[in-house]
């Protein structure tokens, strides 16, 4: 692959520590970059810019870090725009409209899953996310599992086996053979192919007990663990979560001081979901208190077609800028370098010599723009392993 210089970088975030910066971004300014097998290879003042085989010319535009998302639901069929219609017109949520979406998924070829998903795996990139991870969650069979963990390998390495996502329709009145189930012969066809294991420990979904047994079966079969925690009440998800080593607790909207002190204390990322606020007017975490209690926060899209259908990170900047209570560069921060604390992926969210060249660049002056701008599509340009996602246009 030709080397490649970006060049009339107004505004460079790198995330690099090493980079003196105020507000913990490695802010350059007059910057650029060159590209060259896939990492970055030089990164400086566009003044002492070597030569390189190709030039694209930015246009004065940000270039920041891609976005990692590590929280996404897109192997699914089917669709839940009544149930939003209905949420809108006073229908409170609860856990029970997954089982809608897990009809639909059974009744799905694999080549219909992996269609949808493909199409909401191109969103995600071309908005700027060059690493997401899935989980499945729709299926709550052996074979229906299976099968959406084989889908997502296509699009994704960060893939979670969910299938405690709700206790499965057919298993209504023997929660304990269904957990049974998740933990044995479930577990057992999805962790070859999986990274990760996930539990839903909420109000309609799994207790403390039932995560913990589920939790470390995956362990036990190599399996790293994440929860979803806390998102409906206050609950025993995060503190399940910190138990086991978990490397994120996603939502965390309902948190007791014990939560956040536990959080504080551990390396168990707090993953942020202001899209599922969003999109069924629910209170937004705050995390505000999580960053001053110095909790590694993370943002992320939660994609899925019941109480988050958006693929795109920058909205949610700035629903977490505007709700939430983060500064400009904390959403920014926990959009790239969070979400790859989250996936214990260190080598993602910063532009540094020798990293992947994994790389967003704005049609916008300053990074700022991601929340001053609100449903703008500022992305001009992504480069995932130093390949252009949209038409190149280099000289």
């Amino acid at each position: 692959m030709p080397s490649l210089l970006l060049t009339r970088i107004e505004e460079l975030v790198t995330n690099d520590p090493e980079v003196p910066c105020a507000d913990g971004l490695g802010l350059l300014r007059d910057a650029a970059v060159v590209i060259e097998h896939g990492q970055v290879a030089w990164v400086g003042p566009s003044a002492a810019a070597p030569a390189a085989d190709r030039n694209f010319d930015c246009h004065g535009g940000a270039l920041l870090p891609g976005f990692v998302d590590s929280h996404s639901h897109v192997v699914f069929a089917g669709d839940r725009a009544a149930e939003f219609a209905a949420r809108m017109a006073g229908t409170p949520y609860s856990a029970g409209g997954i089982r809608t979406t897990v009809q639909a998924t059974r009744e799905a070829t694999d080549e219909q899953l992996a269609v949808n998903a493909g199409r909401l795996c191109a969103e995600l990139l071309r908005g700027g996310s060059t690493t997401f991870e899935i989980k499945t969650g729709y299926g709550l069979t052996v074979h229906d599992e299976a099968r959406s963990v084989e889908v997502a390998r296509r699009f994704t390495d960060e893939v979670t086996f969910l299938g405690a996502h709700v206790v499965a329709p057919e298993y209504a009145e023997d929660r304990d053979a269904y957990v049974e189930l998740v933990a044995g012969p479930m577990l057992e066809a999805c962790a070859l192919h999986a990274r990760w294991i996930d539990v839903f420990c909420d109000r309609g979904a799994f207790d403390a007990d039932e995560a913990r047994r589920i939790l470390r079966a995956g362990i036990e079969r190599g399996l790293t663990p994440r929860v979803h925690a806390n998102q409906l009440q206050h609950g025993p998800g995060v503190q399940v979560a910190v138990e086991v080593g978990a490397a994120s607790a996603d939502h965390c909207t309902h948190l007791s001081e014990a939560d956040v002190a536990a959080l504080a204390d551990s390396q168990t990322v707090a993953t942020l979901l202001p899209g599922a606020e969003f999109s069924t007017r629910s209170a937004y975490p705050d995390a505000r208190r999580l960053l001053d209690a110095g909790v590694h926060v993370a943002l992320a899209t939660d994609c899925n077609p019941g109480t988050s259908y958006t693929t795109s990170m920058s909205l949610c900047i700035a629903l977490a800028v505007r709700e939430m209570h983060m500064t400009v560069p904390e959403a920014v921060r926990a959009a790239t370098v969070g979400g790859a604390r989250a996936l214990r992926r260190p080598e993602l969210g910063r532009v540094v010599v020798g990293g992947p060249a994994d790389l967003v660049l704005l049609d916008a002056p300053s990074y700022v723009h991601l929340a001053y701008r609100p449903g703008v599509d500022l992305i001009a340009q992504v480069w995932q392993g130093g390949r252009p996602v949209r038409s190149p246009d280099v000289s």
